[in-house]
């Protein structure tokens, strides 16, 4: 759950670094329950990945349903949210509790290594907010870094890319045009399923996508 001082360094970080921020406010309870919807497993030890966790408010609930042996891999880019990040890691009972178990790399996604694959992925990127190239490596590496069957959960705001593009400039509506067609390929290719939550602000689509079925039907084509 976000803390007070989780919404004041949000905001901060909000006005100072929006295109990588992306939200006002961190995302809402049922926003975060319905993103880490596919990380718990059957009692098998699972390696899970969280992609920009921000203050920590779904990586709670991921460790909330992470099993004995789960290991987590926190990847954030933005430096006052990894001191965060490391500070719970170092007070919050719960979070302690399972620290040998966590990992917090500070560095962008797409520089962690492919060596070891994930079973579950959250994203909690603004990806909208990205030049679309960049959506499309990150998406790309993302495939790389997930196992056969693997899950990737990212959510972006309800009717947001659209209404920008009614009133933006030429450029920003042909960036936001291509970033639609990457997220429309990959719906096509790899969703399987996709809900909206209301109780959100802004209210918000999930979507979850099934990873790496595609990449060995075509490296055995190959």
């Amino acid at each position: 759950m976000a803390t007070g001082a989780n919404y004041r360094l949000f905001w901060r970080e909000f006005r100072r670094t929006f295109h990588s921020t992306g939200a006002v406010l961190p995302s809402g309870r049922q926003l975060c329950r319905t993103l880490v919807r596919y990380v718990a497993g059957d009692g098998r030890a699972r390696r899970i990945l969280e992609v920009g966790p921000g203050t920590g408010v779904v990586t709670d609930e991921i460790i909330r349903r992470m099993g004995p042996a789960d290991s987590l891999t926190l990847v954030e880019l933005n430096d006052r949210f990894v001191a965060s990040l490391r500070a719970r890691l170092a007070n919050d009972d719960r979070w302690r509790a399972a620290a040998h178990r966590i990992a917090i790399r500070h560095m962008p996604v797409e520089q962690l290594a492919a060596d070891e694959p994930f079973d579950a992925i959250v994203s909690c990127l603004p990806l909208n907010n990205f030049p679309a190239e960049l959506v499309r490596s990150i998406l790309e590496h993302l495939e790389r870094l997930a196992a056969t069957g693997a899950t990737l959960s990212f959510f972006e705001y309800i009717g947001v890319r659209k209404a920008k593009a009614l009133v933006c400039p030429r450029a920003e509506r042909q960036r936001l045009t291509a970033i639609g067609q990457i997220l429309d390929q990959a719906f096509r290719e790899h969703r399987f399923r996709y809900e909206c939550v209301l109780a959100n602000v802004p209210p918000a689509w999930v979507h979850h996508l099934r990873l790496n079925n595609a990449v060995e039907e075509r490296a055995g084509a190959e």
